[in-house]
């Protein structure tokens, strides 16, 4: 392998680097979210196209994750990642001039292609820049940026759509990538992996599979086992994740070193982090619809509700970096999570608390995360070997994007039956659907007890909605408790796993 490992003042240059990279990502995403209520109304969208235009970036993304990070580690992770920055920066241009829902889904399927070759890379090279002394600092700063973005992206796009349009949220990604291009040509090395033979059918399989599964869990909810649609998406996604799975246990030079999965941090603070998306799925779009249409916020206000959150997030990051190293990963994660699921709980009373509730509840939820993602983070990227960095960080990144659609389809699901279920049998066609269509309605026929019916509808389904989000992330708090180990603490472990290394079972021996 490479060695890229720096000992000069261009590593933290080199970090900065990827934080933009990151950046690029999240701030796009949960931009998009305050979007919505622009974009529905511009583009004629119906809640279907909405949902395609949220989740056909996820879908893409998902599906070739795995193939991208197998891809950087083998061609090298700069020149796979300045690909993908390029693409979504292009694809951004082209979402920003749509006008039609068809063409804007058309430009999210292009970005999600850029994002899968862009994510993998940054964690991995992270890595491989950073030697063991100063990774946990180098991840707690990649994942204050991270959470920056989370929490920021609404509070740009809520202003960038008042200012101008709701095509600028997608237009401010383009100059955030030139800038990250140029400085990865121009700071970053190169590395890459040893040299192993492809894996075409391992590829195949996991974009196949993954695409399909994905599929399956947005449809689910809507058309449950009895659309033939549904039921083939989910007999492609068990076959081909099957065969993925038992491909590379056996062949020779495996895409996805699957065997990370034997090690309890990785596999304890992947699949906590999953629960964690699940459960964040529908948090961003619930509450910016519950703002502005519940609430009559602007966009601009929207975004500026999430400021505790983002200090939240920003100051408790620091402090679980800190403590993650004192106390162990796996405490500062459970509490971390726990303290997330009350500020969820705290989110579904906020209807009847006001907007002081809600401001509390965004507080207490942004420093949960903050406690909890560095540490978990920080425990299973220390598993992967450097070789492997940029397939362990995808392997990571698909179970979370898993989770992030079930998240989104599950909660997104309760969320359209809670409301329909709470408006009444007489309300006008349409109106039922969502409270975007019924606020339409009332406008255009002036109805205004219509109106307040929608608002009240939509407020017992969002504090529905919050209990099981709750409910997710305290379950991975319990996960990462019971599953987690750290190394100081637990002297029935290994030299190598107390020194760091995976142990010699955890990933299959470079060829």
């Amino acid at each position: 392998m490479e060695t890229t490992q720096e000992h000069g003042p261009r590593r933290w240059l080199i970090l900065i680097v990827l934080c933009l990279s990151t950046l690029v990502l999240v701030v796009d995403n949960m931009a998009l979210t305050v979007a919505v209520p622009s974009l529905t109304t511009d583009l004629g969208a119906s809640a279907q196209d909405i949902q395609w235009i949220l989740e056909s970036y996820m879908l893409v993304f998902a599906g070739l994750l795995l193939a991208a990070g197998s891809m950087s580690d083998r061609f090298g992770r700069r020149k796979v990642m300045i690909i993908g920055l390029a693409l979504f920066g292009i694809a951004s241009l082209v979402a920003t001039f749509a006008d039609s829902p068809a063409e804007l889904i058309a430009a999210r399927v292009a970005m999600g292609i850029g994002g899968a070759l862009i994510m993998p890379s940054t964690l991995s090279i992270l890595i491989t820049v950073f030697d063991e002394t100063e990774r946990p600092k180098a991840m707690a700063a990649w994942s204050a940026v991270a959470m920056l973005g989370l929490v920021g992206g609404p509070i740009l796009g809520g202003a960038l759509i008042s200012w101008f349009s709701w095509g600028s949220v997608f237009l401010i990604n383009v100059p955030i990538a030139v800038v990250a291009i140029v400085a990865a040509l121009v700071l970053m090395p190169e590395s890459k992996g040893p040299w192993l033979r492809p894996d075409p059918l391992g590829a195949i399989l996991s974009a196949v599979g993954m695409v399909a599964l994905v599929w399956t869990i947005n449809d689910l909810p809507k058309n449950g086992l009895s659309h033939a649609s549904t039921v083939t998406a989910l007999g492609i996604a068990v076959v081909a994740l099957t065969g993925f799975v038992v491909w590379e246990m056996r062949t020779e030079s495996p895409m996805v070193p699957l065997g990370l999965f034997r090690n309890r941090n990785f596999s304890g603070g992947s699949l906590s982090l999953t629960l964690v998306q699940v459960g964040n799925g529908g948090l961003l779009l619930v509450l910016t619809q519950y703002m502005q249409f519940g609430l009559g916020y602007s966009p601009t206000k929207a975004g500026m509700a999430f400021i505790p959150m983002a200090l939240a997030s920003l100051v408790f990051n620091t402090v679980g970096a800190t403590f993650g190293q004192k106390i162990g990963n796996r405490a500062m994660v459970g509490l971390g999570l726990t303290i997330a699921a009350a500020g969820f709980l705290m989110l579904s009373i906020a209807p009847d608390g006001g907007p002081v509730m809600l401001t509390a509840a965004l507080f207490v939820l942004g420093a949960g995360g903050g406690l909890a993602m560095p540490a978990a983070i920080a425990a299973l990227m220390g598993e992967v070997p450097p070789e492997q960095a940029g397939v362990g960080s995808a392997l990571n990144d698909t179970i979370q994007q898993a989770g992030a659609a079930l998240g989104v389809a599950v909660l997104g699901s309760i969320l359209a039956s809670r409301f329909t279920g709470a408006m009444p049998d007489s309300a006008p066609a349409g109106a039922s659907l969502s409270i975007g269509e019924a606020l339409g309605v009332s406008a255009a026929t002036g109805d205004g007890v219509l109106a307040e019916t929608a608002r009240t509808a939509f407020s017992s389904a969002m504090s529905t909605t919050f209990v099981v989000s709750a409910c997710g992330v305290l379950a991975a708090a319990v996960l990462a408790v019971l599953v987690m180990r750290d190394r100081k603490a637990d002297p029935t472990e290994s030299g190598a796993e107390q020194a760091g290394a995976a142990p010699p079972d955890a990933v299959p021996a470079a060829r």
